[in-house]
């Protein structure tokens, strides 16, 4: 355990927290989702919080913990569901929430600071014409900085794909871990190092984002005699460059019936699909549910809806949202994060509900991967244990559904060829040589020795 005291007073007149309450509180995200990483994670917890806000507060705050060794685990909103933001080396949790400014929008590109909110970057954007390409379901919780540091799909990805493709990430800037901490701005391909890193590259402060133009999006929920068409119908809209949409979730049932607020519009036992759509595409998009026997059982206003806490954008039933609002009603389930082969979608989905019924039930998402239409999937899945799941896994893979694993915490059990590519490991041998940041996260990082420096 770190010198607390030697500690707090290197960091000066920086806010910081040792409530352990708090800490407690500022130690977890969504990891619960998963029972494996609810057995391996629970518990884990900082020593502190240290809330900067500014980044020369931000990089006193990493100097004072490099120069007493002190671990330290970037957060922003605490919506991840892989431990992200879990310190589970102890030590410093930095709470960049404080940092929320938007700072420029020139040509089209945003660039503000890491915590703010996508719902904050969003609403100003609105007010001047744009709108985020991109975000998560968790919209009006999530910062700008761990969705770049932690996530990178959702919605939005049926028109522009994930934070991954180029040209949707136009840089960001980070602090270093090193005896002397900095600031180093990353542009263009370059900020890969920081995308879907946890924070193991450097801290990100702020985020340069590229926009689009403001839409007035609405939203439709459509309900389907059965899956095999809601999904078809999915599939054609995803493909129809004509309509401007921003959402197409295929949910099978049962699970609309676990949705407070549609669960009274959606007849028993139809599947649902949750589109947004621009106002020039309903008339397109109602012609296109008509001919796959799909009927609209509910419409609403997106921005509207979401800007009132009484109310639900439909894209919060969407996404990650679908699991959380099955565990605020059942237990025993968890899920999983599929990906299906453009080149074989229906065939595929249609595999999947068959191998496994009585036993997950989908969800699916619309989305562009590398320029080719298909569907990512976040079937919500019965708790068997961890060998079942293990099981399902292969069985996937087997079928030809790609499987990133929701039940690890590490950069490289997460990744799909399980290992942390050679240049990203340079970078963060520069940036943090002692392994300070988010340790435990990257585990094939070989922190340097203290010869090493010397030397």
């Amino acid at each position: 355990m770190p010198d607390l005291d030697a500690l707090l007073a290197d960091l000066g007149g920086i806010e910081t927290e040792t409530d352990p309450v708090v800490v407690r509180l500022k130690s977890r995200d969504f990891f619960w989702f998963s029972p494996i990483l609810k057995a391996e994670l629970e518990g884990r917890r900082g020593d502190l919080v240290i809330r900067p806000r500014a980044e020369d507060e931000v990089l006193a705050a990493l100097g004072a913990c490099v120069r007493h060794r002190v671990p330290v685990t970037p957060r922003g909103g605490g919506t991840g569901n892989y431990g992200q933001a879990v310190p589970v080396a102890g030590g410093a949790i930095l709470d960049l929430t404080g940092m929320d400014r938007m700072l420029a929008l020139e040509n089209g590109i945003a660039e503000v600071e890491a915590g703010a909110t996508l719902l904050q970057i969003d609403a100003w954007a609105r007010g001047l014409g744009w709108e985020l390409r991109l975000w998560p379901s968790t919209k009006r919780m999530a910062t700008i900085g761990g969705f770049v540091a932690g996530g990178g799909a959702g919605v939005g990805g049926i028109a522009w794909g994930t934070l991954r493709e180029r040209g949707n990430l136009a840089g960001v800037t980070i602090a270093t871990a090193e005896a002397s901490p900095r600031l180093i701005a990353l542009e263009g391909r370059e900020a890969a190092q920081a995308n879907h890193a946890f924070g193991t590259t450097g801290i990100i402060t702020r985020v340069r984002i590229p926009l689009a133009p403001a839409v007035a999006w609405r939203d439709l929920a459509i309900a389907f005699p059965d899956f095999d068409r809601a999904a078809r119908f999915a599939a054609a809209f995803g493909l129809a460059d004509g309509i401007a949409k921003k959402l197409c979730s295929v949910i099978d049932w049962p699970l609309p019936s676990y949705f407070k607020g549609l669960e009274e519009v959606v007849p028993e036992g139809r599947p649902l699909v949750l589109a947004m759509v621009s106002p020039s595409g309903l008339a397109a998009t109602r012609d296109l549910a008509d001919e796959h026997d799909g009927t609209i059982v509910a419409e609403q206003e997106t921005i509207a809806a979401e800007q009132h806490h009484d109310r639900t954008p439909f894209y919060e039933y969407a996404w990650n949202h679908t699991t959380l609002h099955v565990l605020k009603r059942a237990k025993g389930v968890t899920y999983l994060q599929l990906l299906f082969p453009p080149d074989r979608l229906l065939e595929s989905l249609a595999a999947f509900r068959d191998r496994f019924a009585g036993e997950a039930w989908l969800h699916t998402e619309v989305g562009r991967f590398s320029g080719r239409v298909t569907m990512s999937a976040l079937p919500v899945v019965r708790w068997q244990g961890a060998e079942r799941l293990a099981e399902m896994i292969a069985t996937c893979e087997a079928m030809g559904i790609q499987v990133a694993n929701p039940h690890v915490y590490t950069l490289e059990e997460g990744a799909r060829w399980k290992l942390v590519a050679a240049d990203r490991l340079a970078f963060k041998r520069r940036v943090d040589p002692w392994g300070l940041l988010n340790p435990g996260k990257m585990t094939s990082y070989v922190p340097v020795s203290e010869d090493e420096v010397a030397g």
